[in-house]
């Protein structure tokens, strides 16, 4: 499995700021942030599955003209796995007519162009030899995080969260884990505004990271621009023994 990051940013700002996606292979996203057009048209047409953690706008911005600019080339429906309640905010909030063209009755019900399917919480998507399971996430609307199982390791990827006692022991019982990709929102400073929009900074970062109890590289994502520098320092302070890393646009992961 080859995971490759298309963006991981809190914001936009420059062309090393995307917002959340990662292209797993060549034909599935997890997320579909402002990273995901960066992708060339026949890449954006090879994509025949989209994993939603959660219905933010910087998760999903690219769905809408990720559809849109490719409907000539597909043959088959595009298939946006995300919980029911983040499918049912999609539908009502987005593919309305009103913002966007609905695109899972274009052109016709009996085939249409995106097809909405959901995934319970523990459920596990078996995609060839690659296997996706939604992992539990404490956000301001409902979320999800992801395990990408190769069969030889695994990626977790927490998505937007905060503190989350129910996700370590599923993480604590994957065998095969290799990599921890976790968000920090905020420096510090911030802290309160971290626990009201449901976020990790630093302190709560280094607090949730000792209810790990299995090796794993560990990634930062979701920095917010112009404070990434002041929060990971602040994370090297007080989580250092886990040797946390910010994770980087187009870093490429491989297991």
């Amino acid at each position: 499995m080859k995971v490759r990051v298309l963006g991981c940013s809190g914001g936009i700002g420059g062309c090393h700021l995307r917002t959340t996606s990662m292209l797993v292979d060549h034909d599935l996203l997890v997320d579909a942030g402002t990273g995901v057009a960066d992708l060339s048209r026949d890449e954006l047409a090879s994509i025949d599955h989209v994993f939603l953690t959660h219905s933010h706008l910087d998760h999903i911005a690219s769905l809408p003209l990720l559809i849109d600019s490719v409907s000539d080339l597909r043959e088959k429906a595009l298939i946006v796995h995300a919980t029911a309640a983040t499918l049912e905010i999609i539908a009502k909030h987005i593919f309305n007519w009103a913002i966007w063209p609905d695109f899972s009755v274009i052109p016709s019900r009996e085939k249409p162009l995106m097809e909405y399917r959901a995934i319970k919480l523990g459920e596990s998507v078996q995609l060839g030899q690659r296997t996706i399971t939604a992992l539990p996430a404490e956000h301001t609307v409902p979320a999800v995080g992801y395990q990408l199982d190769s069969g030889v390791g695994s990626l977790v990827f927490t998505g937007d969260t905060t503190v989350n006692d129910s996700f370590w022991p599923i993480v604590n019982g994957i065998a095969n884990l290799r990599y921890l990709l976790i968000e920090t929102a905020f420096a510090d400073r911030e802290r309160r505004l971290a626990e009201i929009s449901k976020h990790l900074c630093p302190s709560m970062l280094a607090s949730e990271l000792r209810k790990l109890a299995r090796e794993a590289e560990i990634y930062i994502s979701h920095l917010k621009p112009g404070q990434a520098t002041l929060t990971m320092a602040e994370i090297a302070a007080c989580a250092g023994d886990f040797k946390p890393k910010m994770l980087q646009n187009n870093q490429v992961f491989e297991f």
